[in-house]
């Protein structure tokens, strides 16, 4: 059946990482960009359905801009690359990890399938390569969304790039990359790819109904090919709540599970801080912040960002437009905490209420700042818990160069890892290592069930001595109290 748009690609070009944010998802940024090819009979269209091989589990989508080839390129340099692009369209670049073992970078089977490269509805003509936005919903809720000036590679140097070695014909394709949110989905899910200006790509994704022949490799599901194919969503955790208390989407389930993060939003920082020292950590909590809303809880993981002392020459050339901070505000997963690293800089402010509200809206658990807080007081009826070292009117660009996301940062005198599990209260903000949250939050439990025990003693008239800390006599009375209970 001929595609609607009239493609008929002699190949299909894919490019493995190329957007900043799914590059640090993967935890690596290439130097030079990668490719795979898909075949030209995986192409599909708008309202095709997407099928999902029998005995397989791992089908996960991949919303990418597909740039169209009008002209013949053939070592053609970057200048004058975009002269042989006839448009832009939405693109889909599903991939079933079942059988990424049996040919591993080359995605043959796992991408190649019939059906697997759906492309449309319209093809944008004349646009800024550089300023485009795709978005992917996945049952009507966002799981991607990105800038093209977020890209490691532009469009221009991956024509360029591979017109060195290859020719590139009127009516290739090749697919940009997917930013971060690419996750597993499910018979009945419907996945829409919208490229703005050019329309939504909508595919539902049904189970096949026939048997997967017995010759030749068969699907394998692994832990390294699961965690792979959700990415940031855990399987466990496709129905459950996420950290600010909405229904989850599989692109936005929270990376803390659910009994722990109970724990943490019921214990104090300072009990968490016992939990901390007793193994060792000491330079936990993070100084000289104090709360904008104190009335809020904060439990989340950590995504940072790192800013530099100004020097105005760098500014000039990255600190405007869509810098790294407005990148990583962009870039925000459900449940994560901001952290910026401000270098305990007062004389400046390091995040505003319209990048604050635009992080809440994306599902963002809090925002922890060593440096200034610019329109202070709006935050005081924003429901996002926020911590900062001062107020202060000016922009970044005072004192700060944005520099870049999702390293190790120093905030507040304490180091934080992407990834680490920050909790804040009206007292401040403690971090602690994801390998041992779930230990400190039941024990910082168990901690404070036994102080309310103590306190509750106290408050009858009871002396201290013998009772904080409890000693044996204490300790019989404290576990038959909660044999009781």
């Amino acid at each position: 059946m001929e595609h609607p748009l009239g493609l008929s690609p002699g190949k299909i070009v894919a490019v493995h990482l190329n957007y900043r944010s799914r590059a640090a998802e993967r935890g690596r940024v290439p130097a030079v960009p990668s490719y795979f090819l898909k075949p030209s009979s995986s192409l599909s269209w708008s309202g095709r359905p997407v099928v999902r091989p029998a005995g397989c589990e791992l089908l996960a989508f991949e919303g990418e801009i597909a740039i169209v080839i009008g002209e013949r390129a053939h070592r053609v340099p970057p200048e004058t690359a975009l002269d042989h692009v006839a448009g832009y369209t939405a693109a889909n670049d599903f991939g079933v990890y079942d059988f990424k073992h049996a040919d591993l970078g080359s995605n043959l089977r796992a991408k190649g399938q019939d059906g697997f490269t759906p492309v449309g509805p319209l093809i944008l003509r004349d646009a800024d390569p550089a300023k485009l936005w795709l978005r992917t919903y996945v049952n009507g809720e966002l799981a991607q969304e990105a800038c093209t000036d977020e890209l490691l590679f532009g469009f221009d140097l991956l024509i360029a790039d591979l017109s060195r070695v290859m020719t590139l014909e009127p009516g290739d394709l090749v697919l940009a990359g997917t930013p971060a949110g690419s996750t597993v989905v499910q018979p009945g899910d419907v996945v829409e790819v919208e490229l703005e200006g050019a329309g939504r790509l909508r595919n539902e994704v049904v189970a096949d109904t026939r048997e997967l022949a017995a010759w030749g490799v068969q699907p394998k599901v692994t832990d390294e090919a699961r965690a792979a194919a959700y990415g940031s969503a855990r399987p466990a955790e496709r129905e459950t709540v996420t950290l600010t208390g909405k229904a989850a989407s599989p692109q936005g389930a929270s990376p803390i599970a659910p009994d722990t993060d109970a724990a943490l939003r019921s214990v104090s920082t300072a009990t968490l801080s016992s939990q901390l020292r007793k193994r060792g950590i000491d330079h936990h909590f993070i100084e000289g912040v104090r709360p904008a809303r104190p009335d809020l809880r904060m439990v989340g993981v950590a995504r940072t960002l790192r800013y530099l002392p100004l020097r105005e020459d760098v500014f000039a050339e990255i600190g405007g437009g869509m810098n790294a901070q407005k990148r990583t505000v962009e870039e925000i997963r459900p449940g994560e905490v901001l952290v910026i690293e401000a270098r305990g800089e007062h004389g400046a402010g390091t995040l505003g209420d319209i990048l604050a509200l635009r992080a809440l809206r994306r599902g963002a658990a809090g925002v922890v700042t060593d440096g200034g807080l610019r329109d202070s007081p709006s935050f005081a009826s924003l429901d996002l818990p926020s911590y900062y070292g001062v107020p202060h009117a000016a922009v970044l660009g005072r004192r700060h160069v944005p520099m870049d996301s999702q390293v190790p940062v120093s905030c507040g005198g304490v180091l934080v890892m992407p990834g680490d599990v920050l909790v804040g209260d009206a007292e401040g903000v403690v971090v602690i290592p994801p390998a041992l949250v779930d230990e400190i939050a039941r024990d910082a439990a168990r901690q404070e069930d036994e102080e309310r025990f103590i306190y509750e003693r106290v408050a009858e008239g009871e002396s201290v001595d013998g009772l904080y800390p409890m000693n044996a006599r204490w300790r019989e009375t404290y576990e038959q109290t909660r044999r009781e209970k």
